[in-house]
This record gives C-alpha cells, sequence and structure tokens, in this order.
C-alpha cells in the first residue's frame, strides 16, 4: 500500500478504491452499458468514501442523494448539466419546502459524486469517453449551492423550553407513568424510560445519538462532587464525530441535585 499524491491510498497492484478498472472490465460489451456503468459508479463512490473511513450512515445517505437526483433528470452523470442541478435544488426548495441544511446536503453530495468521477485517477472520465463518447464534468460550483456560514441554522421560529414549560413537560412525562400504570398496562415501563432519557439528555445537554448510546456504566463519581454520589459524572462515548474519525469522547459534570435520584430509581428499582 502507498499514498498519491493527492492524499489517496493505492494498492500494490496499482488500484485506487473506486477506480473504474476495479469494476468494469476493459474491452467487455455490457449487456445494460448506461445501467451498469453507473452502478460500478455508485459502488467505485461508496469504496472510496469508506476507504477515507466515513460513516456507512454518510456513504448511504450520499448514494441515494445521488440515486434521487438522477431519477428527477432522468438521465445518467455523463450527461448532467449545471442547469439540471438549479431545477432539482429548486423543485426542493419550493416544491417540497425542504430545509436549508436539508438542500445543501444533496448538493454537496452530488458535489463528491461528481468529484469523484471527474477525478483522473479513477479513470471514470476515460472509461465514459470510450464507451458513450461524453465524460461526466462537475455541475455543483459555489454559485449554485448555499454556503453555510452560521453554525447554527436552526428555525428562528423554534425556541428553548422555559423552566415553567421544562418542569411541565417533566411532571407530564411522570403523570404519564402513573396513568398508563393505573390502567394495568405494560407500556408504563417504556413511559417510565422516555422520562428517564428526557431528563438525562437535559441534564447533560446530550444530542439524540450521545443520549441512545448511554449505558450504566457510563456514570460514575466525581472526586470534588461527593453529594452526586455514584452520578457525579457523565462520560459521553459517543460524540459527534469529525469526518474520518471515530465517535468523539467527552466527560460531563452533574450539576442538578435531581439528577442521581432520577438515575438511581432507574438503574436500581426499574
Amino acid at each position: 500500500m502507498r499514498v498519491t499524491e493527492s492524499g489517496g491510498s493505492v494498492g500494490f497492484n496499482g488500484s485506487i478504491p473506486g477506480a473504474a478498472r476495479l469494476h468494469l472490465v476493459d474491452g467487455v460489451a455490457l449487456l445494460r452499458p448506461e445501467e451498469q456503468v453507473f452502478t460500478a459508479m455508485l459502488t467505485g463512490f461508496a469504496n472510496q468514501q469508506l476507504a477515507r473511513n466515513l460513516a456507512r450512515t454518510t456513504v448511504e445517505g450520499r448514494e441515494n442523494a445521488v440515486k434521487a437526483f438522477t431519477a428527477y433528470v432522468n438521465t445518467y452523470p455523463w450527461n448532467w448539466t449545471p442547469a439540471m442541478v438549479d431545477e432539482w435544488l429548486g423543485d426542493l426548495r419550493s416544491l417540497r419546502d425542504l430545509k436549508r441544511s436539508t438542500i445543501r446536503s444533496y448538493s454537496e453530495a452530488v458535489r463528491s459524486f461528481c468529484h469523484f468521477v471527474t477525478d483522473p485517477l479513477y479513470e471514470w472520465t476515460a472509461t465514459c469517453e470510450e464507451r458513450f463518447g461524453t465524460h461526466p464534468v462537475q455541475v455543483v460550483h459555489e454559485w449554485n449551492t448555499a454556503v453555510h456560514v452560521q453554525d447554527n441554522e436552526s428555525d428562528p421560529k423554534k425556541r428553548a423550553f422555559t423552566k415553567t414549560e421544562l418542569h411541565a413537560f417533566f411532571a407530564h412525562c411522570d403523570d404519564e407513568v402513573a396513568r398508563i400504570r393505573s390502567l394495568g398496562r405494560k407500556g408504563w415501563l417504556p413511559a417510565f424510560r422516555d422520562a428517564t432519557v428526557f431528563k438525562t439528555a437535559y441534564a447533560y445537554g446530550t444530542r439524540r445519538n450521545e443520549t441512545r448510546m448511554l449505558d450504566a456504566a457510563d456514570f460514575g463519581r466525581n472526586p470534588h462532587g461527593a453529594e452526586f454520589g455514584e452520578f457525579g459524572r457523565c462520560q459521553v462515548r459517543f460524540g459527534k464525530a469529525k469526518k474520518g474519525s471515530p465517535p468523539k469522547r467527552r466527560g460531563v459534570l452533574t450539576v442538578f441535585d435531581w439528577t442521581p435520584d432520577v438515575l438511581d430509581e432507574w438503574f436500581t428499582e426499574v
């Protein structure tokens, strides 16, 4: 294994993950050439991203976006034009009213795919030129895509709960547990779990996936906060990762005096 000048990895046989020669045999006629070449492109695109240690969810999301764009324009990458991207993104914004962040992620997926198939290292341009007499070009540019300039792009109509609203929400969660249990139904346990999850997420400021992946072993003592007992610290193991990196870890200290009671009741009684 060696590294190219652009930073990509190359096998001992000179092949690059995602290269055309790994997915198509030279000189062999294809039964459905356009469909098979496009499928091979997607496979190569996935392999190239996996070689960069990108998450499978990222790889699958980009592939789905490229497929959606292909279905919309009803033609293959070697026939794409910037005007097609403009029309597609415009329809997504005006007809489907998708969020700005979603629009940008779709355009970024198509941009990444075009960057991949137009890179000479992967030989897709030469393959398309040979088979179809034309080749793909980059159709997503700075002037037809939105720029990410703010850290927070949430809807301004959304706001954080006030303390009164938050108290009412937690009280409602607790009331639901009592209500379901009084009816003799089994659903009280999932309701209790949900109430505990909501309170834990607020107590430690964790994201959805961070909260979902928490385990009993992630809680421990804080030597500077003995009053919190066994729940003085939360070790978040599945924090938001950077591109090509594993989940980021961080520790969060307990600050609310009611947090240990909530967690202790869940782990010891429920």
